[in-house]
C-alpha cells in the first residue's frame, strides 16, 4: 500500500532478524562462480536514520538492533552483520538495497522496484552511483516478470511487502506460483511477520510448500494483547541451498536468546 513507510519501522526486532537473515544468504550467494540478478519487489528507502523524527516516533529500533549494538557481547551469528551495521553507523542504517550493494560483487545486478513516491526518492539517492543498481518507480509484482536472467546468471528475488492487509498476503500468494514457473531456476526469499493470532499460518504453510529450501525463524514477547500483534519475524527460502539456510536456522536460535535478555 502506498500509505507504508518503512522509515517507522526501520531497525526494530523484525528487521533485525530479515537483514541479518538477507546478509548471510547474499555472502552465500556471493561465492557462486556465476553472476546474479537480484530484484527486490518492495525496496523501500534502502537507508535510513534512526535518529530522525520518523524513526524516533515509535522507536522500535531500541529493542531491535540498538540492544543489539549495546551488548558486550552480541550473538555470535549476527556479528558479521552487526559489523557492518556499526561501520555505517544509526544515521545509515542500511536496508535490503545496501546490504544487497554490500554483500554482490562487481558482475551481479541489482533491480530495485518501489511505488511510494516518498520511498522512491531516498532509494533512488541510496542507490546513486552505483552501476550495479537500478530503481524502478512501479508494482515490484508486474515489474519483476517482465525481467529474465541473462545468458549465465540465476534470479534471486527478495520478497518484502508490508502486510498491511490480508490483500498483500493473497497477492504474495498468486505472485509466487507464477514467478517460479517463469523462473525455473530462480531462488526466493520472502519475509514473513508472525502475528500473535497466527493468521499467518495458513499462508506460511502454503508458500513453504511451492518448492524445496528452507523456513528460519525468531519469536519474541508482544508487546501488546492485540491479535495483531508482531510476536516474531521469519524467512521462507525457496530454491535455497543448505548452506544458506544453516546461518539463517543459527541467527533466528541466537536471537530468541537474545529477546530474552
Amino acid at each position: 500500500m502506498l500509505s507504508y513507510q518503512h522509515g517507522f519501522h526501520a531497525g526494530n526486532r523484525a528487521d533485525v532478524f530479515k537483514h541479518a537473515v538477507l546478509f548471510s544468504v547474499l555472502n552465500v550467494a556471493a561465492e557462486a562462480a556465476h553472476p546474479w540478478l537480484y530484484l527486490e519487489t518492495h525496496a523501500a528507502a534502502g537507508v535510513y536514520d534512526l535518529t530522525s523524527a520518523q524513526a524516533r516516533k515509535t522507536a522500535e529500533a531500541d529493542q531491535g538492533v540498538s540492544h543489539l549494538l549495546a551488548m558486550k557481547t552480541p550473538p555470535e551469528p549476527l556479528a558479521p552483520w552487526l559489523d557492518m551495521v556499526r561501520a555505517r553507523g544509526i544515521k545509515s542504517y542500511p536496508g535490503s538495497p545496501a546490504i544487497g550493494a554490500h554483500c554482490l560483487r562487481e558482475k551481479d545486478r541489482m533491480i530495485f522496484f518501489e511505488r511510494h513516491p516518498a520511498e522512491y526518492e531516498k532509494l533512488t539517492s541510496a542507490i546513486s552511483g552505483d552501476d550495479r543498481m537500478r530503481a524502478m518507480k512501479e508494482d515490484g509484482y508486474k515489474g519483476a516478470l517482465t525481467l529474465q536472467p541473462r545468458r549465465n546468471e540465476r534470479l534471486m528475488a527478495f520478497l518484502d511487502p508490508s502486510y498491511e492487509t490480508e490483500r498483500d498476503m493473497e497477492a504474495l500468494a498468486e505472485w509466487l506460483p507464477r514467478a517460479l514457473k517463469r523462473w525455473p531456476k530462480a531462488a526466493f526469499l520472502i519475509w514473513l511477520p508472525l502475528f500473535q493470532d497466527e493468521r499467518e499460518l495458513e499462508f506460511g504453510q502454503f508458500i513453504s510448500s511451492l518448492d524445496y529450501g528452507f523456513v528460519a525463524a525468531t519469536h519474541w514477547r508482544p508487546d501488546s494483547d492485540k491479535d495483531t500483534a508482531l510476536a516474531g519475524s521469519a524467512i521462507i527460502g525457496l530454491r535455497t541451498t543448505p548452506a544458506m539456510a544453516r546461518p539463517a536456522y543459527a541467527i533466528g536460535e541466537a536471537l530468541d536468546v537474545s529477546w530474552g535478555d
